[in-house]
């Protein structure tokens, strides 16, 4: 079967609009259940991106609500390992898909290249495998040598897009539900609501669900208090956003809630350990939302490169 013939969809769903064409909370969850419902319906072998960040995180939120409501199971869940987590955001990873019952899939580039050397360090092009030395040539690395972290092209090609078209490809996922938001980076404007990912010279042919296209910055960490929390936490007050990791209901810490600690910390934009810097030293959600931006704390040269990455596959 040619994909994606079992499938019926509107690839222009989305085209042409931004986040102000759905301009109230309601207006935003109400687009983000729609699509759910509709992936969970068509997809025969649907899997969720999960970073631990924020936006995966409340598309993930979506996809077991609906899925709960509607009777269908909650896809398995895609963690990709490049090498490079803070810490804290594996073990809230670890921690959630415990709580939650989550089938986690880890997806990574097991290069054994990779075991004979620590991120930041220079790799030997000729010591990776047959298969990665072609991705880093269409990723256009030049050199004898390739660095072995994540905020570079050939680096995260090999460490992030690879690793995700290997597991595609192993599990037969047909669609990938995803945290991209039209806000976040103008590689991203121009996304619909149902991406196609089909030539397969590139990808295993599969399509990106993007739920939460419509949702800004301000509006995810709404839905993240007045819903996402207390939907996992039972009697949270109605309408309490903390103010420190300590401000929480009594018998609650930050742990019992699904917010990754580096965002109490001041982080809005999570990426590598290295390639990511707080913002402020304000919980992501009570700072300047509108007069800042989101991913200053990330490495820009991967920043830059954006619409290099999602040619060759990245999210």
């Amino acid at each position: 079967m040619t994909f994606p013939e079992y499938l019926s969809l509107d690839y222009d769903d989305g085209r042409g609009q931004s986040a102000a064409d759905y301009p109230a909370l309601e207006d935003k969850l109400g687009k983000a259940v729609e699509v759910t419902r509709t992936a969970l319906e068509q997809y025969r072998d649907p899997a969720v991106m999960w970073t631990g960040g924020k936006d995966s995180t409340l598309v993930l939120y979506f996809v077991r609500e609906v899925a709960e409501e509607h009777g269908h199971d909650v896809p398995p869940v895609v963690f990709i390992d490049h090498y490079q987590h803070f810490d804290e955001v594996e073990a809230f990873v670890e921690r959630w898909a415990e709580e939650w019952d989550l089938d986690l899939v880890v997806a990574r580039n097991d290069d054994p290249a990779f075991e004979r050397h620590t991120p930041g360090e220079d790799v030997p092009v000729d010591s990776l495998t047959e298969a990665n030395r072609r991705e880093l040539a269409r990723a256009d690395h030049e050199g004898e040598t390739f660095r072995f972290e994540a905020d570079s092209l050939g680096g995260n090609h090999l460490l992030k897009t690879v690793a995700l078209n290997e597991v595609v490809a192993e599990h037969g996922f047909d669609g990938i539900f995803s945290g991209v938001r039209w806000d976040e980076q103008e590689a991203r404007a121009d996304e619909t609501f149902f991406s196609p990912r089909h030539d397969s010279e590139k990808y295993p042919p599969h399509d990106r669900v993007h739920s939460i296209l419509q949702f800004d910055e301000r509006a995810l960490w709404d839905a993240m208090w007045y819903y996402v929390v207390p939907d996992a936490v039972e009697g949270w007050p109605e309408g309490h956003v903390p103010r420190t990791d300590d401000d929480m209901p009594e018998g609650v810490t930050a742990d019992d809630v699904p917010v990754g600690p580096k965002y109490f910390e001041g982080f809005r934009s999570l990426g590598t350990e290295e390639g990511s810097a707080k913002s402020d030293d304000a919980p992501a959600w009570l700072q300047d939302l509108d007069g800042t931006t989101e991913r200053q704390g990330r490495a820009q040269d991967k920043e830059d490169l954006m619409a290099r990455l999602r040619d060759l596959g990245y999210m």
